[in-house]
């Protein structure tokens, strides 16, 4: 038996792992890339990058995300610890300071006793127990290793990020601070559109020109991370029902919701950078700025990070994986992460707490607590290895795939309520085991 497991990438998945094995007395060895060398998406040395957003979305118990979180936290989930210690207003949802949130990642991990970090690509993959947490965006010498190890079907799909502007130039004179509906704080500066400037700006977003990405396709974009300008080609009203969805958020200075409202949320702590909530794109850069530029309030907007769009490889899971997230054929080899099928950040956390815990009770000769549908954490892993689905695509948590009550209760919301209570009474219950 090897008295150490190897974790291979430092993201989320990645630092999620390596923590509990090490937390749960296993000697860990963190391989990281950074910095000796990068993917296109990443732009930090920190681990634990936020590379798209920096929202883990929803935190009520009405959500199936704020579900998934909050069972995170009752297990003692590091990546939860660091964004509850670095939050950012977001109404409902639980945004953090990118930069803060990973730098306290990087110092926990960092300074592990049981965690020897080791820097630099990774070509093979190592002997003995091994999690593979490389991500998406996997060097190609490390992906040919996996695809000779594991064989089966890789598949793919898109992604995008979104640009972030500097706070000192968005034009407040056409911008308003307001929560939608009155509900909580102020916190997302509206960007307002009349009919006329939505017009000129759906016209350039249709028509701007597409940065090049290989083997690119509409329909194989994930839905969450749709680029707005294929949003837009959807039809002149897309955005309007969707991400510049006016209601609820009227104009002070007339009283009155505007055409359609681009909402901006703060993006560190100090509020001097804010994202443009959901305008991830793969248009060219200079295409950016001049479209984004023809919303009144980001006509003079200073521009720190463009968006930018990659490709998300990922396994054919359910013929290669189990619910302990291990290779069928190979058990020693464990995955996490995106590259399982689970799609976002808080589902690449858990996948990574789940693969974490069960390579240590392995290590350790005992075995891993069933977590069954009834919970969120366990509904991911029964998704990513249910050999009865035959067209796996990605998944963000979903009640859709969390056990239903067995019984009725009228409304969606109390439905909901009812399945997380259920869920984190077992959580609490199995906590001791795990």
């Amino acid at each position: 038996m090897s008295e150490f497991v190897t974790v291979i990438g430092a993201g989320l998945a990645g630092c999620e792992a390596a923590w509990q094995l090490a937390q749960r007395g296993v000697n860990v060895r963190l391989h990281e890339m950074k910095p000796e060398k990068r993917s296109e998406a990443h732009h930090a040395d920190d681990f634990a990058e936020l590379v798209c957003s920096n929202s883990l979305r929803s935190d009520e118990l009405t959500n199936a995300a704020g579900l998934l979180k909050e069972e995170l936290r009752r297990l003692d989930s590091l990546i939860l610890a660091c964004a509850d210690a670095h939050r950012v207003e977001a109404g409902g949802a639980l945004a953090v300071d990118r930069e803060a949130f990973a730098r306290a990642v990087t110092g926990k991990i960092k300074s592990h006793p049981n965690i020897a970090i080791i820097s630099g690509e990774v070509t093979e993959i190592p002997e003995g127990r091994v999690i593979v947490a490389s991500g998406p965006l996997t060097s190609d010498a490390l992906f040919e290793a996996i695809h000779r190890k594991v064989g089966g079907d890789f598949l793919h799909f898109f992604d995008a990020a979104a640009p972030i502007v500097t706070a000192e130039s968005i034009d407040m004179d056409s911008a308003y601070a307001a929560s939608r509906y009155g509900k909580g704080t102020a916190d997302y500066i509206n960007c307002p559109l009349n009919r006329e400037e939505y017009d000129a700006f759906w016209n350039a977003l249709t028509t701007a020109e597409e940065a090049p990405v290989h083997g690119f396709e509409d329909s194989k974009v994930f839905e969450g991370c749709m680029p707005i300008e294929v949003n837009a080609r959807r039809g002149y009203d897309t955005l309007r029902f969707g991400i510049l969805k006016p209601i609820g958020l009227p104009d002070p200075r007339t009283g009155r919701d505007p055409y359609a409202v681009l909402q901006l949320r703060r993006d560190n702590a100090q509020g001097t950078l804010y994202n443009l909530v959901g305008c991830q794109t793969h248009l060219k850069w200079g295409e950016q700025k001049r479209v984004f530029s023809m919303i009144p309030a980001l006509q003079n907007a200073e521009f720190m990070r463009y968006g930018v769009m990659h490709r998300n490889t990922f396994l054919d899971s359910p013929r290669l994986l189990d619910a302990t997230y291990a290779l069928r054929a190979d058990p020693r080899i464990r995955f996490a992460g995106q590259m399982t099928g689970v799609e976002g950040y808080i589902e690449s956390t858990a996948s990574g707490w789940a693969a974490g815990v069960a390579a240590a009770c392995e290590t350790q000769g005992r075995p891993m607590p069933a977590l069954d549908r009834q919970t969120a954490v366990g509904a991911l892993a029964c998704y990513i290895s249910d050999h009865t689905v035959t067209k796996f695509q990605p998944m963000n948590i979903n009640f859709g795939i969390i056990e239903p009550l067995g019984y009725k209760i009228k409304g969606k919301r109390e439905k909901n309520l009812k399945i997380s209570e259920r869920a984190l009474a077992k959580i609490d219950s199995l906590k001791g085991e795990l």
